[in-house]
């Protein structure tokens, strides 16, 4: 069994500081928190970016402006941008992302429109085919986002096509968001199952789901992502103090289940990224 790849999803672009103080807006407040997460264990960041007043944005230059900061405090770190950026946000808008420099390694692509809670985050077969011809042409690598189980046969299907790229494919199964398929053991399964040969895959769970699929993904040798952009507690009516909390929670998790976890370079061979 590959070791555990963990992921740490900072901020999104959905919570705030109302609903937890420690949820990062400025620059400097994302370099911490990224820096926590990866000192505690993390691999990976999942990057979104706000304003200092904490609005969402994917703005190029925000985004080359983090990026610089993060890889200044971790330079090893595997940075994955959101092209999801948030609900109501052109494609334009969101491939914003993609546009830095260096290329990003690795992004996130979305496989088709969900509820998402009271909104609809809107995912058109054309606005994938548009974000998966922008990978293919800079040669980055996917990471997958299925928040329904019919969003694997979609991605599936466009990538026999050629329309997005191919093996080995990273997936993220999104699981418990209000709308989407719920947060259980049996849907991971059937995801997992159905993933072609010689892939990866990660598994986040919303909410109060966090801990609950993290810990049956470690032990079907599966990667993990927690983070204030999906989970703001550290346990239950405990806010967390920082995303390394959560992080060191997962690596903690994994070692009374007999798993080690991957360092950021461990996790460029497993996912068949160039080392930097």
């Amino acid at each position: 069994m590959d070791k555990l790849i963990i992921t740490a999803a900072i901020c999104g672009a959905e919570v705030t500081k109302e609903q937890n103080p420690a949820v990062p807006y400025t620059v400097e407040e994302i370099v911490k928190e990224a820096k926590s997460a990866v000192d505690a264990g993390a691999a990976i960041v999942h990057l979104h970016v706000r304003e200092d007043d904490g609005t969402p944005t994917q703005s190029r230059d925000r985004f080359q402006e983090c990026e610089e900061a993060i890889y200044k405090a971790c330079p090893n770190v595997i940075l994955i941008p959101s092209t999801g950026g948030a609900v109501g946000m052109t494609p334009d808008e969101r491939l914003q992302s993609t546009d830095t420099t260096p290329i990003p390694e690795m992004a996130t692509l979305d496989c088709g429109t969900c509820n998402f809670g009271d909104e609809i985050f809107d995912n058109t077969m054309p606005t994938m085919r548009a974000f998966g011809k922008r990978m293919i042409e800079r040669g980055i690598k996917p990471e997958y986002e299925c928040f329904e189980m019919g969003h694997l046969d979609t991605i599936l299907t466009m990538a026999r096509k050629g329309e997005v790229p191919g093996a080995p494919m990273q997936f993220n199964f999104v699981l418990g968001v209000p709308g989407c398929t719920p947060a259980m053991v049996p849907n991971l399964c059937w995801l997992v199952q159905n993933i072609p040969a010689g892939s990866t895959w990660t598994c986040t769970g919303i909410g109060r789901h966090a801990f609950t699929l993290a810990a049956p993904t470690i032990v079907m040798g599966g990667n993990v992502r927690v983070g204030f952009e999906d989970n703001l507690y550290l346990e239950r009516g405990v806010l967390a103090k920082s995303n390394g909390e959560l992080v060191d929670k997962v690596v903690r998790m994994a070692k009374l289940l007999g798993r080690q976890v991957a360092t950021s370079d461990e996790a460029r061979e497993i996912l068949g990224l160039a080392k930097r």
